[in-house]
């Protein structure tokens, strides 16, 4: 008689005390074991569902690597540009690290993506906190505040033309231009370009933490 499992009805074998497939707790029954004779440390095995996390080792394994990687990714690193890989590869590295430390060492997709999307969220902000701080200490302290202006004004001049060269109203590209070079328009520019990276990096990070699981606690059949 076939045997599924009563989650993802996959076939499982008589000997599996855990779903190859899905990581779920299977009855084990035997004869051996019904007289007494057969595995009495299976009795005292931790049961853990593979959907689970422990958000504990987890938690810190997850500031360990984002912020690092959170640093290396903000918009002034000159590894910024690799943010987001190097946002999944802290992911997958965190759900790696974090199987090593469980019994038996299964997770799910769904569960890898949690742990990355906490990795994501610590890493955009440290990478976010980098940013600000960057640009506050060259304005301010680096007195390049002029060079920010001028470097500003000519990317708002050029897309300005690009609008007008498009057929755009020519009233309209003025009035948005106006608001554009006004100190609140500068700053709401940066604030949206920062939140977009900060969106990618999380995507990334949750992509990483998902394939991590999915390539690194595969379910292994427990031999019998």
């Amino acid at each position: 008689m076939e045997l599924t499992c009563s989650r993802c009805h996959q076939t499982v074998q008589t000997a599996d005390c855990y779903c190859p497939f899905c990581g779920l707790p299977q009855i084990v029954y035997s004869a051996d074991e019904a007289a007494g004779q057969g595995h009495p440390e299976r009795a005292n095995e931790p049961v853990r569902d593979a959907g689970s996390v422990d958000w504990r080792p987890a938690l810190r394994m997850a500031l360990a690597l984002a912020i690092p990687a959170g640093v290396l990714s903000s918009m002034f690193s000159p590894v910024g540009k690799f943010g987001p890989l190097l946002m999944a590869a802290a992911s997958a590295w965190v759900v790696a690290i974090y199987l090593r430390s469980q019994r038996p060492a299964w997770i799910t997709v769904t569960a890898g993506a949690r742990i990355g999307l906490v990795t994501g969220i610590l890493g955009s902000w440290a990478a976010s906190l980098v940013t600000g701080v960057t640009l506050y200490a060259e304005r301010y302290w680096a007195h390049q505040g002029g060079a920010f202006d001028d470097l500003w004004k000519a990317q708002v001049d050029q897309v300005s033309q690009e609008l007008a060269a498009m057929g755009f109203d020519a009233q309209r590209i003025a009035e948005q231009k106006a608001l554009m070079l006004t100190p609140e328009g500068h700053t709401g520019e940066l604030l949206m370009e920062v939140l977009m990276w900060c969106a990618i990096l999380l995507s990334f990070a949750i992509a990483g933490g998902a394939l991590g699981a999915r390539f690194l606690g595969r379910p292994r059949q427990t031999q019998s």
